[in-house]
């Protein structure tokens, strides 16, 4: 003769829920092993296990930032980091809100005043960045906030002209040293250098 069934009664629901609010956690667990589940601390062994075994397999390998510094721990938390994250790596422009790409286009205003013909180019493209950071700070659009400062133009210049200067030093100077090297060939090794730039030369052509 079978025992008596267990009713299906919402009291007694209500009941076992409150038993579970009540009862230790380290009771639980013990219920937990008695039923086959693994407890907190065998799942967190779990996952260390795995996270070792990936790990000689080389699964964490030639990840992006091995091997750096973590960036950004300076600075205040953005909200809206990965996108502008995104915006930097994709080199994206035109996308995004102004408080976004025009911190983008902060980060790369130096390589592009290098790459400026003249000193007029420069404050021409200061100007510019400028206009468009301070329009951006009156706009009440919503978004994240601009935090992109404008430049100043005669300092900029004067950085600008620094790395110029800069740069024409190291040219000089690398040329003042092969001149140094070639004077100090042999005959025969200038021979074989003029030949090797002809092929190179060629190849190019």
């Amino acid at each position: 003769m079978g025992g008596p069934t267990e009713p299906r009664d919402s009291r007694l629901n209500v009941a076992r829920y409150q038993v579970d609010k009540l009862t230790p956690e380290s009771e639980r667990d013990d219920d937990a092993v008695d039923a086959g589940q693994p407890t907190m601390e065998q799942r967190a062994q779990i996952v260390e296990i795995s996270i070792q075994q990936a790990m000689r397999r080389g699964d964490f390998d030639d990840l992006p930032g091995a091997g750096k510094p973590l960036t950004g721990l300076q600075n205040a938390y953005d909200p809206n980091w990965w996108i502008r994250q995104k915006i930097e790596r994709e080199r994206l422009t035109g996308l995004g809100p102004p408080a976004l790409t025009l911190r983008t286009e902060d980060a790369e205003l130096d390589e592009r005043l290098d790459a400026a013909p003249s000193e007029e180019a420069v404050r021409s493209m200061l100007t510019d960045f400028n206009a468009r950071v301070i329009e951006a700070r009156r706009q009440l659009q919503g978004g994240p906030p601009v935090v992109t400062r404008p430049r100043d133009v005669d300092a900029e210049v004067l950085r600008w002209r620094e790395r110029r200067d800069a740069r024409y030093r190291e040219y000089t100077e690398a040329r003042e040293r092969e001149e140094a090297e070639y004077r100090a060939m042999s005959w025969r090794e200038r021979r074989r250098l003029r030949r090797t730039r002809s092929r190179r030369e060629d190849n190019l052509g």
